[in-house]
């Protein structure tokens, strides 16, 4: 199952100089703990932005790039198809499509799932996410999240399911 995770701010911002342009703890855990466990499927960009494969999961990184570019471990896929391959052959698992704006555009008629963090704030931004025709898809669950110190912005954790 192919599940788009991201966090968008107004305008959809998903990034700015291949980072989040925002610091939110609680988005951070919400990412860690949903992907724990599950596979991440990020392009080499967004790869590179973690720094290092993440750990307790099953790393992917879609690329044209040689797979000895990469830590050993990663899983290299070199096209959109070999993503649609690797997804058909664990119709079972979870796959968490997290970036960047590439992949998330050419898988969007594939992906079965969304889990969008919704930011209530404007950042500089150059890269948003793709347009989703939410029409395509059912409103699954939704948490308020909890405005603090360490949190200083407003933000929704929703989901949905293709129809």
């Amino acid at each position: 199952m192919l599940i788009y995770l991201w966090a968008e701010s107004r305008g959809g911002v998903i990034g700015y100089r291949g980072q989040l342009p925002w610091h939110l703890p609680a988005d951070m855990h919400y990412f860690k703990t949903t992907t724990t466990g599950h596979t991440v499927i990020a392009g080499a960009k967004t790869f590179a932005s973690f720094g290092r494969p993440l750990p307790h999961r099953t790393n992917v990184v879609v690329s044209h790039r040689p797979a000895g570019e990469f830590p050993a471990g990663v899983t290299v896929l070199n096209s959109l198809d070999a993503v649609r391959q690797y997804a058909a052959a664990r119709p079972h698992e979870l796959l968490y499509v997290v970036g960047g704006a590439q992949l998330f555009t050419g898988l969007m008629a594939d992906v079965d799932r969304l889990y969008r963090t919704t930011i209530a704030a404007d950042f500089p931004g150059d890269t948003r996410m793709p347009a989703i025709d939410y029409a395509q898809f059912t409103k699954i669950g939704e948490q308020v999240g909890v405005r603090d110190a360490d949190n200083p912005y407003d933000y929704v954790f929703e989901q949905f399911e293709r129809r």
